[in-house]
């Protein structure tokens, strides 16, 4: 978990990061093939993210202590729109990487779940 001492480090840790979802909960539509790029100004989180089933998909939510707390709207391949809340967790991994446990809830169906997002490599010149 994120300790205080390293809440800190929470603006410059998350902004520009991209991160994907390698273990998802059994209503979750986020992937692996799912790719979130962030940003941060002080305590303000924003997401844009797609891949997989997500054509579309945006998170914003603010920093509470060692929890982030979402919104999130998205758009899938079948045109229908999803949206629901996230509480989220923060720790950094043994590689010196960001790992959050995100449980969601739905508002737009049934349905909840815990997801585990991985930070990614940084993208070379030639990738951006």
């Amino acid at each position: 978990m994120v300790t205080h001492e390293s809440l800190d480090r929470i603006p410059k840790l998350l902004d520009g990061k991209r991160m994907n979802v390698p273990i998802t909960g059994s209503s979750g539509q986020s992937n692996a093939d799912t790719v979130f790029h962030f940003h941060q100004e002080g305590s303000t989180v924003t997401a844009h993210y797609a891949g997989g089933t997500v054509v579309h998909g945006y998170l914003v939510g603010l920093l509470h202590g060692d929890q982030l707390e979402f919104r999130y709207a998205q758009l899938d391949t079948n045109g229908k729109l999803y949206g629901g809340h996230s509480v989220c967790e923060l720790e950094m991994t043994s590689s010196g990487r960001i790992r959050m446990y995100e449980h969601f809830e739905w508002d737009s169906q049934e349905g909840s779940g815990t997801n585990v997002f991985e930070e990614l490599p940084a993208e070379s010149a030639d990738e951006a």
